[in-house]
Formats: structure tokens, C-alpha cells, sequence
């Protein structure tokens, strides 16, 4: 697919970014939309979760679909700075000159992916922090501005280093990635094989850095809110900050430049209480992600019965319907279960159940009661045995 500047407006064309994603990845739909919304407001997005969770393949996926210079790096404690600064310049050092040859390197890259950031050492960190809060690289006695567009970092843990919490408030949000849930696990080994065959084809760029950057003047366009919503912000902001999970001043400013791009990808031009969704991102640690959850959620789901969106995806509805009959079908021989089996079958039921909750209407209400039921019998017949 070429781009074709006649064919769509640059913001139909990065929904179209996310829709060919969210087709060659099986449920990162949620992690997909916060890749664009940050790139949408130019702040920095943080990837936490184990290996094999698709990190690094998206976000390598999304800079095939966007046409920018791109680098990325493995960080480790050995990193030097000058494999992602580019190496000293030596005909211009023996004129007394200190200077970096950076064609290719992070000095003159659009679209960045650090991975293993947190692993890198004192010397690469410090440069990092100027680059992710100024756009800016102190090269020698030089300040060098960045082009940078989006910068994508991941992680497989939080540091615990209090040295580097300057570095993680630098990330506005953070996304945690994880492993799949039984009821995507077929789709998932049907596009996994796709990808160990060497099939997974994807169109060529449809979009241009240009146009990103046009896109991002367009949420600088949107930062004026209504009193009404700053109030709901600010009240959120302080029950964060009441139950303990720190956003710093500068989290708090930068959170609303996601708010205006949620705006802007749902072609409205000013921000409403549902773009409050991004808030859910700004925890710093795992374990705080269900508070902020109980915390945000309310306000989200008064919103959504005010103004509902309408049914959920039958492609989803039909996967949940076909892991609810598999462990049905399962845990109708619980009584031959190990303990460890039917705790395994629970576990995925609970998992089940959480997805049905999240999806409107009177088919996923009814799937719910029968989920309780199943769950109701099983352990009643466990109890009775």
C-alpha cells in the first residue's frame, strides 16, 4: 500500500496504522492506542512486562507503518554512549573540535525504541534525561536538538534504584504487557506461526513523519479544557496522590497533552471526561495498576451510561463463548482434576469473567450468570467430594 496524500486525511491514515497492528497481533489493542495517543502528544511511553509479550515486535511493527528515521537499541550496563550517540568525530577532534558522527544515531532519529532502558549505565541515563524532558543532547560542550517524534522504551521490571526515579517520571505513561488469556490462545498460535513462517507481510509506510508532526500541532491546538473537566482532572490527580502514587507536577501537565490527543483521534475538538481513560497509565508500579483502576473507572463508567458506545466486537464475543464452552466441558470432570488442574481451570474462568465485565449488553449479562453458576457447582461438587 502507498501512501496516497489524496486518498484520506493523515489522521484517518494513523487509525489505519492501528487498525493493520491490532490485525497481526492478537489482543494489544489496549497497548496499540496508547502507542498512538503518545506519539499523538510526543510523550514518552514505557513498556513493562515479561519476554515474549510483543514489545519489541510492535513497536518495530509501527515504524514499518510510519515513515520516520528509526533506531532502537538493547541497553545494557556496558552500553557506551557513543553506540547511541554515534562515535567521536576524529579529523574534527584533531582541530580541537568534539564532535559525534551521528548520521543514523539517536541525535538524528524521529522515531525511537530503547529497550532494557532502566539497564543502561549512569553516563547514557543522565544524557536520556535531557533527551526525554528537553528534546535535547548535550554532545561535548553542545546542545543538540532532537527531531524526535515518539520515543518508546521498555522494560522487563520497575527499578527499585531510587537513583532512577527521575528517569521513570520522565515516562508519562506506562503500559503492562503480559501474557495472552486462554480465550485468545488459538488465535494467538495461528498468528504466531504466521510470524515463524516469515508470512507476516505488512503494507508499506502509511504515514509520513511530516504528517505526525502536523498531527501533533493539532493536540497543541486542543489544550484548552473546560472548567468542568479540569475540576474532575484535578480531583483525580489528588486521589492519586492521596493513596500514595505519586505524579509529579510535570506528569500532571503532560497527561492532559494525552487527553487532547485522545480528543483529536476521536475527531473532537475538545476533550471530554472519557479521554480521562488515560489516567488508568499513570500508575509507577504493577501492584498500584487496580487502584488506579477503582480510582479512574467510576468516573469512566458514569460517562459511558451517559453516552454508550454501542455493542462489543462479535469476533471477541464469539472467542469468550468458545474458552467459556472449552472449560466448561473441562471442568465437568472436576472430580478427576488435580489440584492443581482445577485450580488452573478456576484461574482462567476468574480471567474469563473479567473480560465478559468489561463488555456492554444483555448477551455478556447473560454469560456472567453462567459463568456463576459453573463456578457455583464446581465448588459446591468439590465441597460434596
Amino acid at each position: 500500500m502507498v501512501i496516497d496524500p489524496q486518498a484520506s486525511t493523515p489522521l484517518a491514515r494513523l487509525r489505519q496504522v492501528a487498525h493493520v497492528l491490532g490485525g497481526h497481533f492478537v489482543d494489544r489493542d489496549e497497548l496499540i492506542r496508547l502507542m498512538i495517543l503518545s506519539t499523538l502528544a510526543s510523550e514518552p511511553l514505557l513498556l513493562l512486562g515479561p519476554p515474549g509479550t510483543a514489545k519489541s515486535a510492535l513497536i518495530s511493527g509501527f515504524s514499518q507503518l510510519v515513515s520516520a528515521r528509526y533506531f532502537e537499541y538493547l541497553l545494557t550496563r556496558f552500553s557506551e554512549p557513543s553506540e547511541l550517540l554515534g562515535p567521536l568525530d576524529i579529523a574534527a577532534f584533531r582541530e580541537g573540535h568534539y564532535r559525534r558522527r551521528s548520521e543514523g544515531m539517536l541525535p538524528t532519529a524521529q522515531l525511537v525504541f530503547l529497550d532494557e532502558i532502566f539497564k543502561a549505565n549512569s553516563a547514557i541515563l543522565n544524557s536520556l534525561l535531557g533527551l526525554l524532558n528537553e528534546r535535547r543532547l548535550h554532545i561535548g560542550s553542545e546542545r543538540v536538538d532532537v527531531p524526535l517524534i515518539a520515543l518508546f522504551a521498555a522494560s522487563n521490571e520497575v527499578p527499585t534504584d531510587e537513583n532512577l526515579d527521575a528517569l521513570l517520571d520522565r515516562f508519562t505513561v506506562r503500559m503492562q504487557t503480559q501474557n495472552l488469556d486462554g480465550h485468545h490462545f488459538d488465535r494467538l498460535l495461528k498468528a504466531g506461526l504466521v510470524h515463524a513462517a516469515g508470512q507476516l507481510l505488512l503494507p508499506q509506510p502509511l504515514l509520513r513523519a511530516d504528517e505526525l508532526l502536523l498531527l501533533q500541532a493539532q493536540v497543541r491546538a486542543r489544550l484548552d479544557f473546560s472548567p468542568d473537566f479540569l475540576t474532575v482532572y484535578k480531583d483525580l490527580i489528588f486521589q492519586l496522590r492521596g493513596e500514595g502514587i505519586p505524579v509529579s507536577d510535570r506528569r500532571a501537565v503532560r497527561l492532559l497533552k494525552l487527553c487532547a490527543a485522545s480528543a483529536l483521534l476521536e475527531d473532537r475538538h475538545t476533550a471530554s471526561l472519557l479521554d480521562l481513560h488515560v489516567l488508568r497509565y499513570a500508575w509507577n508500579r504493577p501492584e498500584q495498576r487496580e487502584l488506579v483502576h477503582a480510582i479512574v473507572e467510576p468516573v469512566l463508567d458514569k460517562h459511558r451510561r451517559a453516552h454508550p458506545s454501542g455493542a462489543p466486537s462479535l469476533q471477541h464475543l464469539d472467542d469468550l463463548a468458545a474458552e467459556f464452552a472449552r472449560l466448561r466441558r473441562r471442568l465437568a470432570q472436576a472430580a478427576e482434576l488435580s489440584d492443581v488442574q482445577l485450580f488452573a481451570c478456576l484461574r482462567a474462568l476468574s480471567a474469563l469473567r473479567s473480560a465478559y465485565a468489561s463488555q456492554p449488553g444483555e448477551l455478556t449479562s447473560r454469560a456472567l450468570a453462567d459463568i456463576d453458576r459453573l463456578l457455583d457447582d464446581v465448588l459446591s461438587a468439590r465441597r460434596a467430594g
